[in-house]
Order: structure tokens, then sequence, then C-alpha cells
């Protein structure tokens, strides 16, 4: 009798360490969304990012492992626009088109 060895890969399928978390992001039309969005969901790990142009708020879902709240924050400030916690250039937000030149908060 001839034995045979039956071999086989077992995929374990865990969820991801995925975060969700809002913050305030300073802006004022629909050009300010695509670029907060957008400056956001360039950062590694990011999953999703929705900006709330009537609340200034930015919902987004981003993988632990892979990025930080604070990155994400850094990625927003270098095109520009403020967050709750960090605030661009000065230099940066000056070359923001003038619709987008929001109320900036005193540091």
């Amino acid at each position: 009798m001839i034995l045979g060895l039956l071999s086989f890969q077992v995929t374990i399928m865990t969820a991801l360490p995925i975060q969700e978390r809002v913050i305030t992001v300073y802006g004022n039309c629909g050009s300010c969304k695509k670029a907060i969005e957008k400056a956001a969901k360039s950062v590694d790990g990011v999953e999703s990012a929705n900006w709330d142009k009537k609340k200034k708020t930015l919902s987004v879902a981003y993988e632990d492992t892979k990025t930080s709240l604070n990155l994400i924050e850094k990625a927003i400030i270098a095109i520009g626009y403020d967050t709750e916690n960090l605030f661009a250039d000065d230099e940066v937000y000056e070359k923001l088109h003038s619709c987008c030149k929001y109320d900036r908060k005193p540091r």
C-alpha cells in the first residue's frame, strides 16, 4: 500500500485593527473637500475619509498598525488646512485659493 501525504493551507481571516475617528478640519468649499480627503487618503493605511463642509469634520477610518491620526493630520496641514490639533504653516495656507481661505483660529 502506498501512503500519500495530503497537504493543504488554512487561511485564517482576522479583522484588521481599524480605527474610526472624527476630527475638526477647517475649510470652506468643494475644492477644500476634495483636497482634504485626497490628503487623508494619501496616507498609507487610510481606508476612507469623508469631510463634511457644514460641520467642518473629517470622518476617517484607518489601520492603526500602518498609521496614526497624527500622521493623517500632518498630511492635511501640509496642504494648508488646520485641524483641531495642528496648524498649517502660514506660507502654505497663503497659497490656498481665495475661496479656500477659511477663518483661522488663534493659536
